[in-house]
């Protein structure tokens, strides 16, 4: 990507959107294609059509969906499967229908198999049936991928498909009821130790373990994938595999441990729960890093450096919410 490449950057207002156009950003890219909710509807094909065939992106990163964490995706799975079809399939026909030079689509590893081997490679999706709490948020995205594998083979693009690991950070949903595992924890914990609670609940038994990755660390490996030279690029966009590639930090801890280090980290130092009654999900999700670190990208914010940024980024707004 040149500096003034005609960049579009779907679903720049949330977490991950948001990361990689303050990347962009930070690398002086200058012609970033930038649309709200409100401008641009993408489960309107045609309107999505027309932006394709009047702003001619060069480079698309898809990273508008609809997302949410396990709650959310139990309670509400025709709204995950249908609103994120809509997103995939109009983004992805209109920049293959006006040959954008490259395509990164932003998926998740919730699409592999509930009980693969562990660390999670990228040859393992569709080896086993899915986690069903959040199954048809990876059908979805498992979609996506099939429908950027078909078009580099029908069609000639250079669409890749990447599958971050557990993300956080500023700009992520701290909503109770449909936030992801850490952010939930954040806000808990930030409340509890606001209103003197004596204890912590935490969803589950605390015994899965999971993998968790910076915002801004998964923004620089998108720009980074987007930037590889031609060869390399390439070699990722095999015929006879999915194209998609992990990113992670290869690391896991107890869902246990994470909500200590929260706690640490807030300064909340109440007891914690644990609500059995609640679900815990996939046993045990680290991804295999190996692909991306052989082309020469690794993480490099630590979880509780993280974490810290990310409470720090909102705290303001708990100590105004219980006053």
């Amino acid at each position: 990507m040149e500096p003034r490449s005609r960049i579009y950057v779907a679903g720049h207002r949330g977490l991950v959107g948001g990361a990689i156009r303050r990347e962009l950003e930070r690398q002086g890219y200058s012609n970033l294609l930038l649309r709200t909710r409100s401008e641009l509807n993408l489960r309107d094909a045609n309107a999505v059509r027309r932006f394709f065939e009047t702003e001619r992106p060069e480079y698309v990163f898809l990273a508008a969906a609809k997302v949410g964490g396990i709650a959310a995706n139990d309670r509400y799975p025709a709204d995950f499967l249908h609103e994120n079809l809509q997103i995939q399939l109009n983004v992805i026909d209109s920049a293959c229908a006006s040959r954008v030079e490259r395509l990164l689509f932003l998926g998740s590893t919730c699409i592999y198999p509930k009980l693969c081997p562990q660390p999670i490679r990228e040859e393992y999706l569709l080896t086993g049936p899915l986690e069903p709490t959040n199954r048809a948020y990876a059908v979805a995205k498992i979609a996506g991928i099939e429908m950027c594998w078909s078009c580099n083979r029908q069609h000639g693009t250079r669409f890749l498909a990447a599958m971050p690991t557990n993300l956080y950070g500023p700009g992520d949903n701290f909503d109770p009821e449909t936030s992801h595992m850490l952010p939930a924890l954040i806000r808990k914990a930030a409340e509890a130790k606001l209103t003197g609670e004596l204890a912590l609940t935490v969803w589950g038994t605390g015994r899965p373990r999971r993998e968790l990755l910076y915002s801004d660390d998964l923004a620089e490996a998108c720009v980074f994938l987007m930037n590889l030279p031609e060869e390399k690029f390439l070699s990722l966009l095999k015929k006879d595999e999915p194209p998609i590639i992990n990113i992670g930090s290869g690391e896991d801890l107890s869902v246990r441990e994470i909500a200590e280090l929260v706690c640490r980290v807030v300064g909340y130092s109440g007891a914690l729960e644990f609500d059995t009654k609640r679900p815990d999900g996939t046993p045990r999700k680290v991804t295999d890093v190996s692909r991306i670190n052989a082309l020469g990208w690794r993480a490099t914010t630590g979880l509780e450096e993280g974490i810290r940024r990310t409470y720090e980024s909102v705290m303001d707004q708990f100590a105004k919410a219980t006053v």
